[in-house]
């Protein structure tokens, strides 16, 4: 059974360079341009993990990771920041994020995190 990722960015680029990724991959792989559309998203669909961006309009990715993880706290999520401040890095690890990453990040390397973090049983 394929594995489920929910790529959440406002950058429509973005969203489509790891949807491509992702898909070559073998995964199933939804698609949301905010925190809110996020949200409704992971109810639909409960994915094993979700590739969310820190900065979006209507809801951040810190505030919706933290909505998400109340509902269903084992699903993944990888927080992508451009800042790459420590304070948002800490609060993200606070409400239960796995990881952080920066952008620009290495599409290569993030796939391999994110197989690790959903293959490799911790998930």
């Amino acid at each position: 059974m394929p594995k489920k990722i929910l790529i959440v960015d406002d950058q429509k680029g973005v969203r489509r360079l790891l949807e491509e990724l992702f898909k070559k991959e073998g995964w199933n792989v939804y698609i949301a341009a905010n925190g809110l559309e996020a949200i409704d998203r992971v109810q639909e669909v409960i994915p094993d993990i979700v590739l969310m961006d820190m900065k979006m309009p209507n809801m951040n990715g810190l505030e919706s990771s933290s909505q998400i993880l109340q509902l269903y706290p084992d699903i993944k999520i990888v927080m992508m920041t451009a800042y790459g401040e420590m304070d948002v890095v800490k609060k993200a690890l606070e409400v239960g994020v796995q990881r952080c990453i920066t952008k620009p990040f290495d599409i290569l390397r993030l796939r391999d995190l994110v197989n690790e973090l959903v293959m490799d049983g911790v998930l």
